[in-house]
């Protein structure tokens, strides 16, 4: 059950709940227990509320919560598994709900939902609502119909308002709402609140090995100089934007990809390969502090290699900061040494001889933060001894399930068995010479060195198993997906790693945690370790940390949110002690990486509030009354001109204009941007089209990326097929996305030769092939909303029913009427011998299919020009099949053959 609010977190309730607004918290100050709040008081009977922007695992999170506060009334979740007549039920029994944006849509469109009967709107991730969005919609859509109603807005991202201008004021305009309120860390409330019962908090710098320090330095030394070459390649980027210490941030890519999206296609190849440099840049540097020496070098190895494979090698391979890395990083794992010493080592003859081969001796050097690890539950260890009560629990936090999963290897079986192991199974496995050094390392085990034991705790090695309800626990899995993908284009050596406990039988610890992410290592104290990240429930460290209710937390990495969870955890508990333990390689990027962090989301505040002081919000921002002209529809442009000549002037009445939407498109913005320019909007299931301007009018809108695909498929092909059959004006809309160019076909690519493979060549065959289809280019969705309205303009309006009618069974339109009859058409396609290239020669030969069955072989093969083909449809309309027929059969169309049953 979650503990009760704390005093900020009253505050912060009864303001929003006082007056509509939107909510800007820090990251991690628990604006989820926010909305929990919120769900718990509106969780019955009497009032209708619709939660938008959350996840299947924040839905279940949510609900689990109020289950366990023992709400009655609990959310329901409206899909489209819930047919449309059953929602209007589920809508008017009231309380919480969640529900798909999609369906949402749909049914304020169709007042399936009683708008009127909402009692309001609350909206998780509220940064994301911009115009074009859905949420954005469906807010106007009710604030059109119901204007007493309240509408509450949550984020924890400030940064997301730090760029654009005017930002938080364009999404409160959305939001519909006057108020902001700001919550950062450094608040008086928020600070009087955590200083009042602060962790125990024990911060150990620990410092990286001078191999490590100087492979940094080289990575950071190439990053400066691909920063220094991509500038100097585009001017035009923000030089703040592109400092070396923005590079470390998670942001970066965002921010790069911001600035070249929309010029990706007049770059050169030398910029193009510049930002894939710094990608893999970015990984090597979080591989370094992240995981151990053979990880590393593997992945740096494996680099090489692929560049050369491919031979696309960087320019950054041949600088001297480069060769200095790859030879720390060997370093790191083995040196040379001379052939004579290594004489020494074996007694025996043959011994001897393969030693006078092998020039390395594996160093293997221990990532330092796991001596302090040691240290750290050596210490914890020694604290329960002492204490007469019940041992305290131990969390570990580490950033993601790879690094989880070495831990729990190390804190078992030692730091010396996890590198050996992961060095047979990669360096070993690829180089001889490696597997050599690597026999020579364990004849010197079992010659003089006996095998050290855990550096940790001593009944770890016993008691530590694979955790409860998830598979074997692998070193393969990755940082994230970004990441993961990243390492993959750079040939990441993860694949070749297997997994360390497969082999080993163990008991399995049976923890009773609602969690599958955690990684068990010991059961008295608890002991379990836990990724920050990557995990598919957002939530799960949230419902570790409650349910094992730790006394020591170990955070292995930093994270900005959990340090926050950390002090929230421990106000609402002031009773108990904790203490939290946070290792941080000093003076190292890792350390950097979390002050900008910090840095940034302090900036971004100080932003927000300077914006708030000088923001000018118009009375009528909330909507409630008619006077908001962004709940207007139908704007007339401001250079409009007015024609005296019909009733002098007067505004004459309209009809208003309706568009038939097939249910699928409304994923894309345009049915929201088509609503506001004041068309209605008919949501149906379509066959044949997704837009139906007119009765005659079928439009197959179709982004790049859909379009490029459906072509490939032959997708396209059979919608236009359908289209030209059933509508005199068939339409392929193709609409680009307004952040990027405006161009199928980069301009570097016109002096190469066209291929019959090439989109412009498969569209030139398209309106080759069917002469009536036109094609519309529309830069963006705003522009074919425009275009939309112009095409309707003097003509007759669509009927939804009729639209929704027409399916492979309808009648065809006379202009195709004139050309075939598409059932003999569709069975002439289907012989043998008959393709797309060779059909058209044949219906110009024959006015019916009996024509066709009586040409002779030598004429077939003179109109379709192939004797192969020729021979093959003449065989299948003429010779005889001995297939013994069920029962009798009516007549055959041409009597010179009977069809196959």
């Amino acid at each position: 059950m979650a503990a009760p609010l704390l005093e900020y977190e009253t505050e912060m309730f009864l303001s929003l709940f006082g007056c509509d607004g939107l909510l800007v918290a820090a990251e991690g100050l628990g604006i989820d227990r926010l909305l929990l709040q919120f769900m718990r008081v509106h969780s019955e009977q009497d009032s209708l509320v619709l939660l938008l922007n959350t996840s299947t695992a924040e839905q279940e999170y949510l609900t689990e919560q109020l289950r366990l506060e023992g709400v009655s009334h609990l959310p329901r979740t409206v899909t489209s598994d819930v047919q449309s007549a059953e929602r209007y039920r589920v809508y008017t029994e009231g309380g919480v709900l969640f529900v798909t944006s999609r369906i949402l849509v749909v049914d304020f469109l169709t007042d399936r939902i009683p708008a009127h009967l909402i009692s309001g709107i609350l909206v998780y991730r509220a940064h994301k609502i911009i115009e074009s969005c859905q949420e954005a919609f469906i807010l106007r859509l009710y604030r059109q119909k119901n204007k007493t109603g309240f509408i509450k807005a949550f984020t924890d991202k400030a940064t997301s308002f730090s760029s654009g201008f005017c930002q938080v004021e364009r999404v409160m305009r959305n939001l519909f709402v006057k108020k902001l309120y700001l919550w950062p860390r450094f608040q008086a409330s928020v600070n009087t609140a955590l200083d009042k019962h602060k962790p125990e908090v024990v911060e150990l710098h620990v410092s990286l090995t001078p191999a490590m320090r100087a492979i940094q330095s080289s990575i950071l030394d190439i990053m400066g100089a691909c920063l220094k070459e991509l500038k100097r390649y585009n001017p035009t980027l923000e030089a703040e934007d592109l400092s070396l210490e923005n590079t470390l941030g998670n942001a970066f890519e965002k921010t790069i990809r911001h600035y070249l999206d929309p010029l990706w296609h007049q770059l050169g190849a030398k910029t193009k390969a510049l930002v894939q440099d710094l990608k893999v840049l970015r990984v090597l540097l979080l591989y370094l502090t992240q995981y151990d020496c053979v990880t590393f070098l593997n992945l740096l190895e494996s680099l090489r290699s692929s560049q050369k494979n491919f031979g696309t090698n960087s320019g950054w391979l041949f600088l001297d900061s480069s060769t200095s890395m790859f030879v720390n990083a060997r370093s790191r794992v083995f040196r040379f040494t001379d052939s004579k010493k290594k004489l020494k080592v074996g007694a025996e003859e043959e011994k001897q001889k393969s030693c006078s081969e092998v020039r390395r001796e594996l160093v293997l050097e221990k990532s330092p933060k796991w001596d302090a690890l040691t240290e750290v539950l050596q210490e914890i260890e020694k604290e329960n001894k002492s204490t007469n009560g019940e041992p305290g629990r131990v969390l570990i936090c580490a950033s993601d399930d790879r690094t989880c999963a070495q831990l729990q290897q190390y804190i078992r079986h030692g730091a010396e068995w996890l590198l050996n192991r992961l060095y047979a199974r990669t360096i070993a496995k690829t180089d001889s010479s490696a597997a050599s050094a690597m026999e020579l390392h364990t004849h010197k085990k079992s010659k003089g060195l006996t095998r050290k034991g855990t550096k940790g705790k001593e009944p770890a090695q016993k008691k530590s198993t694979k955790s409860k309800g998830r598979p074997s626990l692998t070193l393969t899995q990755m940082m994230g997906k970004e990441e993961t993908e990243e390492a993959a284009v750079m040939g990441s050596s993860s694949g070749d790693e297997e997994d360390l406990t497969a082999e080993e039988e163990e008991e399995e610890m049976k923890l009773d945690l609602s969690s599958d992410a955690y990684y068990g290592v010991l059961k008295e104290p608890l002991t379990v370790i836990h990724p920050l990240k990557g995990c598919t429930d957002p939530h799960s460290l949230t419902r570790v940390l409650h349910e094992v209710g730790p006394t020591f937390v170990v955070l292995y990495d930093a994270e900005l949110s959990f340090v926050r969870q950390l002090e929230i955890y421990k106000a609402s508990r002031p009773g108990k002690t904790l203490r939290v333990y946070f290792l941080i390689y000093g003076g190292s990027t890792e350390e950097q990486k979390y002050l900008t962090a910090l840095s940034k989301e302090k900036k971004a505040f100080e932003h927000l509030i300077r914006e708030k002081a000088t923001m000018v919000v118009p009375e009528e921002r909330e909507g409630r009354e008619d006077t908001n002209l962004d709940l207007a529809r139908n704007l007339e442009p401001a250079n409009a001109t007015t024609n005296t000549r019909k009733a002098g002037g007067q505004d004459q009445a309209k009809e208003p204009s309706r568009v038939i939407v097939d249910m699928r498109e409304f994923r894309s913005e345009l049915p929201s941007l088509l609503h506001r320019r004041g068309m209605d909007i008919d949501p149906v299931t379509l066959e044949v089209g997704d837009y139906i301007l007119t009765p005659d009018t079928c439009v197959e809108r179709k982004s790049v990326s859909d379009l490029i695909g459906s072509l490939q498929s032959g997708r396209l092909y059979t919608q236009c097929v359908s289209m030209t059959r059933y509508y005199r004006k068939p339409v392929l809309l193709i609409e680009f996305d307004p952040a990027k160019p405006f161009s199928l076909t980069a301009r570097s690519d016109f002096r190469h030769e066209l291929s019959s493979n090439d989109i412009s060549s498969k569209l030139t065959l398209l309106t080759l092939h069917f002469p009536r289809l036109r094609i519309l280019w529309c830069p963006s969705p705003h522009a074919t909303a425009e275009l939309f309205m112009e095409l309707k303009q003097g003509r007759p309006e669509p009927d939804a029913a009729a639209a929704q009618a027409v399916t492979a069974e309808s009648d065809t339109v006379a202009e195709s009427a004139d050309l075939y009859n598409p059932g003999p058409y569709d069975l002439l396609l289907k012989m043998p011998g008959i393709n797309s290239k060779n059909y058209r020669a044949i219906i110009k030969n024959a006015d019916c299919l009996a024509d066709v069955a009586k040409l002779s072989q030598a004429k077939l093969a003179e109109i379709l020009g192939n004797t192969s083909n020729a021979k093959l449809l003449y065989e299948f309309l003429h010779n005889t099949a001995d297939v013994p027929a069920p029962a009798p059969k009516s007549k055959q169309t041409f009597k010179s053959f009977k069809q196959a049953s």
